[in-house]
């Protein structure tokens, strides 16, 4: 799948910069085109990959190129005033070249949070492409503001996109690790997620095609409908013998010279269960899932076709929806075995329910201390001033 992918923020341009590297690493061919927006000069000139007229300063007349100080209200305001700006950038952009528009943003700051759902309805406006958000949340630990802009953003973006979809941060981040190599694993694990789902399909030079195939139109009609997804992965490692032979557990012991169907087909349906009731990019109950969408990627001699339908009828009897696809993706030379699966249309979140009751505990909160503050200001600056006059 084609994407033309948009870093609105920190995080976003830092998440789409990851993304590039991918690319290229890997080879897949994933972002057809890619472009940075921000407000703080200083953070897209910390992009290593995204070409530097592709990085886009807005807001200086407002703030200096110094960014909003996690102020969303101020974030969505600039992104409306110099939306040109940010047009300049995706004119050149060949649109027929990509199948989808990918904006993301990290949702607790103030440039990404407002920014990014003004661009997406920006986006829809001109374009017949789908357009998709990435939207990271904040951990629970970041403070009340950053809690409170991911909830006024997120319900704020899912209903400008043709779906959102998500990765929280409170899910990944390890206790005791450090912020900087906390969000730099963490974008790691984004990246490989969405690359391989969004890699599916994409048939280069001299690589297998897909016995079964997952392509762009699968992506597209998983994601329609709207509301929210989540993606789940699991792998194992494939280990390559010095005669050139591969090993794996997925292989039998017993049989050193051909897969044993049979035992493949365990493994490989062992992985879908792993990776639809393992760590999600967003924890949820899979059950009510409106539609779903299985990869399987990794060397072609362990892509099992009974595996994969045995996979998807799995998925089927967890979630309830008769909407699931699934096909394999030949990836030589990748070193493992890997599942992804999107579910999309989920609706049984706790953690954007704890999100929004959070959210309204500290706009309740701030209510009152401004309130306090202003009461302060009036005993502090007593009655017994007004007999001083004013400078003006």
């Amino acid at each position: 799948m084609k994407l033309a992918m948009i870093g609105f923020g920190q995080a976003g341009g830092k998440v789409v910069d990851k993304f590039l590297e991918y690319d290229k690493r890997t080879g897949s061919e994933i972002v057809r085109a890619a472009a940075a927006v921000n407000t703080a000069k200083a953070d897209l000139m910390g992009l290593e990959h995204i070409a530097e007229d592709q990085r886009v300063l807005i807001g200086q007349s407002r703030v200096k190129g110094h960014g909003v100080g996690a102020d969303n209200e101020l974030g969505a305001e600039i992104a409306e005033e110099d939306i040109d700006e940010v047009q300049g950038a995706i004119d050149s952009i060949p649109v027929h070249e990509v199948d989808a528009f990918l904006v993301v943003a990290g949702l607790g700051g103030g440039t990404g949070s407002g920014g990014a759902p003004v661009l997406a309805k920006h986006l829809k406006r001109i374009y017949t492409e789908p357009v998709y958000g990435l939207g990271i949340l904040p951990g629970s630990d970041e403070g009340g503001i950053y809690t409170l802009n991911a909830a006024r953003s997120f319900q704020t973006f899912v209903r400008e996109v043709d779906n959102l979809m998500v990765f929280d941060n409170d899910a990944w981040r390890k206790t005791g690790e450090s912020v900087q190599g906390g969000y730099e694993e963490i974008n790691e694990e984004i990246v490989r997620r969405f690359g391989i789902l969004f890699g599916a399909g994409e048939i280069r030079q001299g690589q297998e095609v897909a016995e079964s195939v997952v392509d762009s139109s699968e992506i597209i009609n998983t994601l329609s409908g709207g509301g929210v997804s989540t993606v789940g992965y699991a792998e194992e490692e494939v280990e390559e013998r010095s005669s050139g032979g591969l090993l794996s557990r997925l292989r039998n012991d017993g049989n050193d010279e051909e897969l044993d169907s049979a035992h493949t087909t365990n493994r490989i349906t062992s992985l879908v269960r792993k990776a639809a009731l393992g760590r999600l990019t967003l924890p949820c109950e899979i059950e009510g899932a409106e539609r779903a969408l299985l990869v399987l990627a990794g060397p072609p001699e362990y892509l099992n076709r009974k595996g994969i339908e045995r996979g998807r009828k799995w998925l089927e009897e967890q979630t309830g929806s008769m909407e699931v696809r699934g096909g394999d993706y030949p990836y030589r030379g990748a070193g493992f075995v890997a599942t992804v699966i999107l579910l999309a249309g989920v609706t049984n979140v706790p953690r954007i329910k704890e999100l929004q009751q959070v959210a309204i505990e500290a706009q309740d909160n701030l209510d009152e201390i401004r309130e306090e503050s202003d009461d302060n200001l009036d005993d502090l600056v007593s009655d017994d001033s007004d007999e001083l006059e004013s400078l003006f």
